[in-house]
């Protein structure tokens, strides 16, 4: 897993639990899947340990004190559906 992005970990993830629910596969092969999806699993899980802790040094203030902040994803609701006029 030396160049594993978590964009190909997932990627791979979502192929690997698409077969295993598709079936038709030997028990060793479903095996092998599993644990192969375990293994992206926790590499995937480590990624946004890492990223969550970036973010709160980012958001810790002068003091070293963690702040709280809401985050606010950028939604198209936000725009409005009706943000032109009706």
């Amino acid at each position: 897993m030396t160049n594993l992005t978590f964009e190909k970990a997932l990627a791979e993830l979502e192929q690997i639990v698409a077969k295993l629910e598709k079936g038709g596969i030997s028990l060793n092969e479903s095996l092998a899947l599993f644990e192969k999806g375990v293994k992206m699993s926790r590499f995937l899980r480590a990624e946004l340990d890492k990223a969550e802790r970036k973010v709160e040094i980012l958001l810790k203030d002068e003091k070293g004190n963690l702040k709280a902040e809401d985050f606010e994803a950028g939604s198209d609701d936000d725009a409005g559906e009706d943000g032109g006029k009706a």
